[in-house]
């Protein structure tokens, strides 16, 4: 089944919701894969950033975590799992990545908050960090084949993450096997993220 939803509109959350619960009465799993800056916020540097294109980033690709935690965590089985999906410019200075990688940063936080208001239904909710990954989104940052190649010459495992790897991980964090996590960011990235200083370049 597929349902429009424009995240920006509290409606078309409460429509979405509505849809799901009369579809199937409740649910185990939400994943949240959402993110959107303008096209203009990643030409410069951070320093450029307008107030239009950080309050839309901010509201696509963090608010509508919050918002679809609430209205979802309503009618969630117990042990039920909320996922998102984060990036390694939340916590370091990627260039070109600008007002996203804070957006990232400030949905990494959400999701600390926002396990620790739903574990009293016990309920979870954690977020994956994967490495670059082509789509088309990715492409609309500049220099993001260098970032490839760079992620390749620094990571332990010295290859790209697959979207099956990302995949694998998302399902453990959501089934009973991880019923132990919440409230993290697990890195699927090849180990990039643990490296300091690489020998390989």
């Amino acid at each position: 089944m597929m349902f429009e939803c424009d995240v920006s509109k509290d409606q078309d959350i409460e429509n979405l919701t509505n849809n799901v619960r009369e579809a199937w009465g409740n649910i185990d799993i939400v994943v949240h894969s959402i993110a959107y800056a303008p096209k203009d916020e990643f030409k410069n540097g951070v320093i450029d950033t307008t107030r239009a294109g950080f309050s839309i980033a901010m509201d696509i690709s963090v608010y509508s975590f919050i918002a679809t935690v609430r209205a979802f965590s309503n009618f969630m089985n117990e042990e039920g799992s909320f996922l998102t999906l984060s990036y390694y410019g939340a916590e370091k200075v990627v260039p070109h990545y600008n007002v996203m990688g804070i957006a990232k940063a400030a949905l990494e936080s959400s999701v600390r908050y926002l396990a620790f208001d739903i574990a009293k239904k016990n309920q979870r909710v954690n977020c994956i960090s994967a490495g670059p990954i082509k789509t088309l989104s990715a492409y609309s940052i500049t220099g993001f084949h260098l970032l490839m190649e760079h992620t390749v010459k620094v990571s332990p495992l010295g290859r790209h993450v697959t979207i099956e790897e990302v995949g694998d991980t998302a399902s453990f964090l959501c089934s009973e096997r991880a019923r132990g996590i919440t409230g993290q960011t697990v890195y699927v990235d090849s180990g990039y993220s643990i490296m300091g200083v690489s020998d390989k370049e």
